[in-house]
């Protein structure tokens, strides 16, 4: 199996309190809330379900961004959105404005989307220019960037090639799908992206981590985030094999 630098992904270990090991999963986690029939209620439970478990942050439509920020403030659960979600086809002055908002919303880490159009066309020029442009908003800001590449749609050249390109613009994380598309996250795939991607490149599982063996078994493989929206069920799930008591 492929492993991550420990700096990234520390082994729990059994001599770790139970609860530290527990933290060691639930912060692997950004909460998703983006479909787009969720209420408002329904947005405003999923982040009280974000802060009773302590992951790692949630990742909210961008209209309801400004108030999920005020909300996690002050806790250790960061504020997440998507940048030109989700095909990933808004021209890149839009995705530039999305992410300049982002951050003045509160945003601590953005997840954007490539422009797989460009990606199907081999323009690499323009791939790499766009993840350049909105890389350098959050990191000017000092939030981070994950790009995501919606893998169903590509081969394993154009993976390997934009593993490449992020690696060369340092971008925080690599991520293997919005969650919209016809495919998620596969183990295949991850395999390939840990490779490909430097050290201080981490990786994103999206789509499809539906229980806490998935967790555990894209873990091994050195993934450090999985976006969930089953988190209350993986994290149940985590504290049970861990002899923790419930969250009510």
């Amino acid at each position: 199996m492929i492993r991550l630098a420990t700096t990234f992904l520390p082994r729990v270990s059994q001599g770790f309190p139970m609860t530290n090991r527990y933290q060691d999963f639930a912060k692997m986690i950004d909460h998703s809330l983006l479909q787009p029939t969720m209420t408002v209620d329904q947005l405003e439970a999923g982040i009280s379900l974000a802060l009773e478990y302590d992951v790692a942050s949630v990742c909210i439509m961008p209209y309801y961004l400004k108030r999920c920020a005020e909300r996690l403030a002050g806790s250790t659960v960061k504020a997440s959105t998507t940048i030109g979600f989700p095909h990933g086809v808004q021209t890149t002055q839009v995705k530039q404005r999305e992410a300049e908002q982002a951050i003045s919303d509160g945003c601590e880490e953005l997840d954007f989307v490539v422009n797989i159009s460009k990606v199907l066309s081999g323009d690499w020029e323009f791939v790499s220019a766009e993840i350049e442009a909105v890389t350098k908003i959050a990191h000017d800001a000092g939030q981070a960037v994950k790009i995501i590449f919606e893998n169903c749609y590509l081969d394993d050249a154009q993976k390997i090639r934009l593993c490449e390109i992020c690696n060369d613009l340092n971008v925080d994380w690599v991520k293997t799908s919005t969650g919209f598309g016809t495919g998620g996250a596969t183990l295949e795939d991850l395999k390939l992206m840990r490779t490909h991607a430097n050290a201080n490149v981490q990786v994103k599982a999206a789509g499809g981590i539906r229980d806490f063996e998935g967790l555990k078994a894209v873990r091994d493989l050195g993934v450090t985030r999985c976006g969930a929206s089953r988190t209350k069920d993986i994290l149940d799930a985590c504290r049970t094999e861990l002899g923790l008591s419930p969250i009510a």
